[in-house]
């Protein structure tokens, strides 16, 4: 009698499809490419996040005792007082911060001069490159020139961009059961080091992928023009641009012919119509650029909150608001809301103390990815030995 041998009918095990391993693949070595640029951008941006918060903290120059909004000295009042202390400086405009803080002075120098609102006395002139300015070149420029550095972070950006998508595809779980969703979703704590620090890349990647995504879009969005501008076409821009020219000629009007005002009368008049007719947020928080040029507008800028502001533009011979100035955001459309709120949405402002802390994390989990990545690969490497 002959035995017939059953046998295994199950197709071969084919292993990981070319998909796969073509993303395993670019996911490891994008990664070791931009890591450490990553890093730095990363870290400094935890930095960057509680810039003003520690700044408030740390620099007593630039808090005041708060009086009554109607001892606030006029934009020519601190243009003297300041002009009168350092004559031989250029004034460009003057920020105010509030009730309780110093007015920051925009004058031709590599220095910052902060004065007191209510009596024009200078409280502290401090130097352009302190550390948050030396932050700020780092997570912009890698402290390079800006047109070689900002090229780099933004390319790096792209990829990082990428590897979260990768990421994305190399963490989906091929099956869902218990095992793998404890792997995918939990980090277990009281393993050995290689596995934490595998678990600490998979599973917090996996948590901070949201906000990794939107930090780094609305960074590519500050980066790359025409991104922007397809961003803000496919959110409807096309739509209120159409609505902004019809406005345009509705109230443009011929007013060359008046005589033009002097820049400090002009810049107080303006100063108090903003804070009394036009702000609606943070109405003390006001600032003043005077025109560089008897041809150039008044530029003024209010309603800043939570990393939003709203620029207006006044006519410097009739000081009209002018069309081109911005809309109050609460009342803009999503594709102006959108392109306006970018840099609020980049570091975490949108939603005040709360949002930050959400962004100081994600960032710094974003920093520790390139780090938790290398070791992964390090540690295979070394684990890999010669075939006989």
């Amino acid at each position: 009698m002959t035995v017939i041998k059953k046998q295994n009918l199950k197709p071969p095990n084919k292993g990981k499809s070319r998909f796969s391993k073509i993303n395993a693949w670019l996911h490891l070595w994008l990664g070791l490419a931009s890591g450490i640029i990553v890093f730095i951008m990363g870290i400094t941006g935890c930095i960057l996040v509680f810039e003003q918060e520690i700044k408030a903290l740390t620099s007593p120059y630039l808090n005041v005792e708060a009086q009554g909004p109607e001892k606030l000295l006029p934009p020519s009042k601190i243009y003297a007082a300041v002009h009168k202390a350092l004559p031989n400086k250029e004034i460009h405009g003057v920020w105010y911060n509030g009730l309780d803080k110093s007015i920051k002075v925009d004058i031709e120098s590599d220095s910052l001069i902060y004065v007191n609102p209510y009596n024009g006395k200078i409280t502290g002139m401090v130097h352009h490159e302190d550390f948050f300015h030396f932050m700020d070149e780092g997570h912009r420029n890698l402290w390079l020139e800006r047109e070689i550095g900002s090229q780099i972070t933004a390319w790096a950006t792209v990829i990082f961009f990428f590897l979260l998508i990768s990421g994305l595809i190399l963490w989906f779980p091929k099956k869902w059961n218990k095992t793998t969703r404890n792997a995918s979703f939990k980090i277990k704590w009281d393993a050995k080091f290689k596995r934490l620090n595998y678990d600490l890349h998979n599973v917090m990647g996996f948590y901070t992928l949201i906000l990794a995504v939107l930090i780094a879009f609305t960074g590519l969005l500050m980066s790359f023009h025409w991104l922007r501008e397809s961003t803000y076409w496919i959110a409807g821009g096309w739509a209120d641009d159409k609505d902004k020219k019809e406005q345009v000629v509705a109230v443009k009007k011929d007013t060359l012919s008046q005589q033009q005002l002097d820049k400090l009368a002009g810049a107080d008049f303006i100063w108090k119509k903003v804070r009394t007719e036009i702000a609606k947020e943070n109405k003390e928080a006001v600032i003043i650029h005077f025109p560089d040029e008897p041809k150039d507008d008044f530029y003024a800028c209010t309603d800043m909150n939570k990393g939003v502001w709203r620029d207006l533009y006044f006519d410097s011979k009739t000081l009209e608001l002018l069309p081109s100035s911005q809309d109050y955001i609460g009342d803009a459309r999503f594709s102006k809301w959108l392109m306006r709120s970018n840099y609020s949405l980049h570091i975490g402002a949108i939603g005040g103390i709360p949002t930050k802390i959400v962004y100081f994390l994600g960032s710094l989990i974003c920093a520790s990815l390139p780090v938790t990545g290398f070791y992964i690969w390090w540690g295979r490497k070394k684990k890999q030995k010669p075939k006989a």
